[in-house]
């Protein structure tokens, strides 16, 4: 199994350059937004591990929302051009990959970054550039770009043969999966398909993978052990924490319409949709703490119990991360997803809202929680404001396998399991036969 990785190279930005920044990466798009996989500066189609990937201008227009809402007197942030994806495999062959391909164009896009010279070392710079996220979450840990090609090129065969061989459908189930093995050894033995045999896991990641494991039982049982000890450290945690949950300053006027527009104008285009969200965490101590810990339960979460096609109740994020920004004052939000703006709200609300409050209910503004995981994203309508507000538009934006959700992925690799069976019972063949 080949793991999922991550990088992201974040510069600071003048905001004399944005302007023009954004017209340069303008021209790496088919359409608003979505980029040309074979466009001239970064041909995200070459990179053969990438699955997802976006340049995002990190500009928040609610920066002054913490001075307003605490009385504070913070500076104007930094603005930051982030270049983020997910992909397989080790970083430091992903990143001379990307160089092999992209550096003239990456050259000229990190000429608008600051720090960046004409002569400078490019892999060396990224690499300087890199930042790690808090957390992370992938849908289905050691599902490759190359895995999902294949199997969705299968899936075309078979339904194409079905479609040529109408006899089948008079057949009975077992016999109809036996026919289909036959065709596809035959494909595969004339080069028409290929389904490359999955790669063993990296020691390294296994050893780590176990060590998660062990971390998360550690934590639950010495959670259970120790609470004689810490009962009242945490009831004291509680108190503070309800004082301040009862004076939270709740800020969450409508988007401004034409704001709302640009980011309306970006989304929708396929069946799988780019999300970047940036804010301001609220100041003292006590919720940093919070934030800190939050991140770290997500990340352990998601790297032991989240990595076979959900995220809680959650099916249709294909990842995620948490990037801590700006010595941890502000935190920036991207996943990809499928369904609309709408839907994936809803699936927030509905399903995983106690998530939602544990990590963002310490950002500036948002609808008051209750125990740090109650209420919060249930107050509707506040609540998708806020979001809104706190969106990025996405400049850029590379998607592997479009037209394919979540759902359509683990359907394919279903399909393909079932013919690795030289045979199936009666019902097993039958809700086989179904996936197609």
């Amino acid at each position: 199994m080949t793991p999922l990785s991550t990088f992201m190279i974040l510069a600071t930005l003048e905001r004399s350059r944005i302007a023009p920044l954004r017209d340069l990466l303008a021209t790496m798009n088919s359409q608003p937004g979505m980029a040309n996989p074979e466009n001239v500066l970064v041909p995200f189609a070459r990179l053969e591990n990438l699955h997802f990937a976006r340049l995002v201008v990190l500009d928040d227009q609610t920066s002054g929302d913490i001075n307003m809402l605490y009385g504070l007197h913070r500076p104007e942030p930094p603005v930051y051009l982030a270049f983020l994806g997910d992909f397989d495999g080790t970083y430091e062959e992903f990143i001379e990959q990307l160089v092999r391909h992209a550096e003239p164009g990456l050259r000229k896009i990190f000429s608008f970054c600051e720090g960046f010279s004409s002569n400078a070392d490019l892999r060396g710079w990224m690499i300087a550039h890199e930042q790690r996220p808090a957390a992370s979450y992938c849908n289905w840990v050691g599902r490759t770009v190359r895995q999902t090609h294949e199997e969705e090129c299968l899936r075309q065969a078979l339904v194409g043969y079905l479609e040529r061989s109408p006899g089948l459908r008079d057949q009975p189930a077992p016999a109809v999966h036996a026919s289909l093995r036959r065709f596809v050894e035959q494909e595969e033995t004339d080069g028409k398909l290929k389904l490359t045999t999955p790669a063993r896991s990296p020691l390294g990641w296994r050893l780590r993978h176990i060590l998660d494991w062990i971390t998360l039982i550690v934590v639950m049982v010495g959670g259970v052990v120790t609470l004689p000890v810490t009962i009242i450290p945490l009831l004291f945690f509680a108190w503070r924490l309800r004082t301040l949950e009862k004076s939270d300053k709740v800020y969450t006027p409508r988007p401004a319409p034409e704001f709302d527009a640009r980011l309306a104008a970006l989304e929708d285009r396929d069946v799988t949709n780019q999300f970047s969200v940036i804010g301001a965490l609220k100041p003292g101590p006590l919720r940093t703490a919070i934030v800190a810990l939050a991140l770290w339960v997500t990340n352990l979460a998601a790297h032991t119990l989240y990595t076979k096609g959900r995220l809680a109740r959650v099916h249709t994020i294909h990842s995620a991360r948490w990037v801590c920004l700006d010595n941890r004052t502000r935190l920036f939000f991207a996943s990809n997803y499928d369904g609309s703006l709408i839907s994936y709200n809803e699936d927030f609300i509905t399903k995983i809202s106690f998530g939602l409050n544990l990590n963002f209910s310490n950002g500036v503004g948002y609808p008051r929680t209750r125990w740090l995981l109650l209420q919060g994203a249930k107050d509707e309508q506040p609540f998708k404001y806020i979001l809104r507000r706190h969106q990025l538009p996405t400049e850029v934006w590379y998607n592997a396998h479009p037209g394919l959700t979540a759902v359509d992925l683990h359907r394919n690799s279903r399909i393909r399991q079932g013919l690795q069976k030289s045979a199936l019972s009666e019902t097993e063949a039958r809700e086989w036969i179904t996936l197609f």
